[in-house]
Formats: structure tokens, sequence, C-alpha cells
């Protein structure tokens, strides 16, 4: 545990809150939260289990209506899923959590492709794991060659972990990406696949999201989908997520909640059923609503010299490339080094806090997330714009 400490992304975003406590003018991009509430009628929904006194210790793996709602979700996907092969967690990072701990040996593998979400390698590493780091880059979507994963599987790999839609890069995988990979898992009968699927509701561009219980049918018998209601549903506060797999999978993840929470929250599941089970009309506003944003951002990145940013296909974040500024030198003197001094240098020119891609996997990136006000995305950009002008290419001196 000393080798682990709190996720680079938490530690920015407590620096971006201290200095607005001190009086800065801070504009913080760095977490991946949307900014509306949650839906009046998921709610209620949670009222009305207070009001009827739904305030006990549930299931440990959850509550029937809640599984049940999860099984119709993946019914209307074409999907067949019965309950025993769900289970509710607190949060989908505790999904993660409990899967890693329930399978993983010391010393035992899990193959990550890069970038990746910061808490997979930590909780790999507190189940005494090894993450595997692939690379990818962004002129392949961020998306893993099969020959790639082929060469890094070994008799201790135990897990393939994907996300789509991605944190940090919003890269995603389409159907026919996901299934180039069926002959090598098929090959590897001992790999085990988990698919983050938490953004699936929020895709652009006509891409059509694809679960890969959807793709890849042949391995649902060693395949974890982790999703949940935080992002789509805003419900991040909550802390409602939820894992489909095997049964004999989901009963040994339920032991490892069973000794660390037991079930979530008895009200976050009645929430979490009405998020599922009600209208998604708003779920589509706000994906439109992020869409525009996504738009704004990725052109207000591209115009900036220096920063080359792919449009993201899915999630609420823009990833642009910055090792082009590598090298220069700030109006204080100080030299640009790497993804890690571009952040620090537009938090303390610009005032706005970015993550580097370093924390990713990925060095030469940054992240920034798009899911603020349009007022403070264009406040941001603006600043960005503004502080690169001061950037300057040192002299090179003859010797």
């Amino acid at each position: 545990m000393g080798s682990i400490q709190v996720s680079l992304i938490v530690r920015i975003s407590e620096e971006a809150a201290r200095r607005k406590q001190a009086g800065e003018d801070i504009i913080s991009l760095g977490t991946g939260e949307p900014d509306f509430d949650t839906p009046e009628h998921i709610k209620q929904a949670a009222k009305d289990a207070i009001d009827a006194g739904q305030t006990k210790y549930t299931g440990n793996v959850g509550t029937l209506a809640l599984r049940q709602a999860i099984a119709r979700k993946y019914a209307q996907q074409g999907v067949t899923i019965t309950p025993n092969r769900i289970i509710a967690s607190t949060g989908a990072k505790q999904v993660l959590f409990n899967a890693m701990m329930a399978t993983l040996d010391p010393g035992d593998e899990v193959i990550v492709p890069t970038p990746y979400w910061t808490s997979y390698a930590d909780i790999v590493a507190i189940c005494g794991g090894k993450t595997i780091e692939l690379t990818t880059n962004q002129e392949d979507g961020f998306v893993l060659a099969p020959e790639t994963l082929a060469e890094a599987i070994t008799d201790r790999t135990r897990w393939l972990l994907i996300n789509s839609p991605s944190n940090p890069a919003g890269s995603t995988w389409s159907q026919a990406q996901m299934r180039a990979l069926l002959p090598v898992l098929q090959a590897n009968p001992h790999v085990a696949l988990m698919s983050d699927e938490i953004y699936e509701h929020l895709v652009y561009d006509e891409f059509d999201f694809c679960s890969a219980l959807q793709a890849l049918p042949e391995l649902e018998d060693r395949t974890l989908v982790v999703n949940g209601v935080s992002k789509a549903y805003a419900m991040t506060g909550w802390r409602l997520g939820y894992g489909v797999g095997p049964v004999d999978l989901i009963a040994a993840m339920s032991v490892v909640q069973g000794q660390a929470t037991s079930a979530p929250s008895s009200i976050s599941q009645a929430a979490a059923a009405a998020a599922l089970l009600g209208p998604q009309d708003e779920v589509a506003e706000r994906r439109d609503q992020f869409d525009r944003r996504r738009r704004l951002v990725v052109d207000g990145l591209n115009a900036i010299d220096g920063l080359v940013c792919a449009p993201p296909l899915g999630a609420f974040y823009a990833f642009p490339n910055c090792s082009a500024l590598f090298g220069m030198q700030s109006a204080g003197g100080k030299v640009i080094g790497d993804d890690v001094d571009v952040c620090d240098f537009f938090l303390e020119s610009a005032g706005v806090a970015l993550v580097p891609g370093s924390a990713f996997g990925s060095p030469g990136h940054m992240r920034l997330s798009y899911a603020y006000a349009e007022a403070d995305l264009r406040r941001a950009l603006g600043r960005l714009h503004t502080a690169r002008l001061t950037l300057t290419r040192p002299a090179r001196t003859l010797t």
C-alpha cells in the first residue's frame, strides 16, 4: 500500500479546489462528473423508497427488482441475462475491485491497453496482480491490435481489460474491432475479458455502441461487463454500479463484497432501477448537449498551436497530444519537458486544471473533461490560447 497513492486526478482536483478557496480564479476541467442534476423521476423514486420504508439491508448482490431492471436493459439489446448473473455494488469501481480480488493470485497479469483510467492499475496492484500496459496510438483510434494482444499473453495472464467508450481518450471499439480479438481469446481460454462500459450512452457522430456481450457471445462464460448509472444519469454521488458475468464469477465477487461493504444503499438501488426502467429522453437530450460541448472543445484545442486533438467518439473527454510544446520555455524561464510540465504550465499561467496523459499511461497527451458548462469551457479555451502565446522556443546556441 505504501507504493500506491491517491490518483493524480484526485490530487489535481484537490489542488484546484485549494487554490479556489484561497481566492484564485481557477477553472478545473480535471474530473469526469456531469454538471447536470439527477433527473426528477429518479429522485422521486428514491423519496418514494424512503417513504415506503425501504431502508433496510438488501441481498448482498442487490435487490431482485434492480437486477431484473438490469436484465431487462440487456434484453432490449438482444442479450438474455438472468438475475443470478448480476451484482450491484457501491459504484462501478467496486465491481472492478471485487472482480480482481476474487480472481487474481500474486503475480497474475492483467492486460490493459493505454491510455487507461488510472484506477485500473492501482486496483490490480492492491489485489496482488501486475498490469501489462499495451501501447495504442491516436492514429489507430487507441484500439488494441489483435496481434499485439497475442504477443503479450503469457501463462500468467488472467484478464484483458478494455474500456469503450473510454476514459481518458473518448475512444470506442466497434463490433468489428471487438470481433477481431476473438481468435486470440479463443486460442487462450485461460484469459477472461472485462469490458468497462460505463459511458455506453455517451456516443457521437452516429457511432453504434456495442456491448462485449453482444459482440462476443462466444465468450459469455468468461466475460464480465462493468457498468453503472453515474455518468449517463448524472448519479455520481449515488454510488451505484453493477457487473454482469458468469454465475460462478458473480458468486465469488459476492463473497468479496460481503466482507467489504455488503450490498449498496437500498435507496440508491431503487433510484437506479427507476433510471433504467424510466424514460430515457433526458439521457438523449444531455448527450446532445455533451456533443455540442465536444465540438466546441475539439475545435478550440486544435486552434491552439502545438495541440492536436482527434474528435472523441464517446464519453466526455478530449485527449489532445501536447508533445509539440516540449522544449518550449515559459515567460518565467521554465522549459517544458513533458506532459506534466504542460499541465503545470497551464495551471500556473492560465488557471486551468488539466490532467497529464502520463497519469493514464500515455505520455505526451493531456485530458480535458467537457462535462462542464459551455461558458466555463469557452473561458478555459480562451485562457489556454492566451497562455500558449507566451511560450517561446529557446534560441539554439552554437558550441
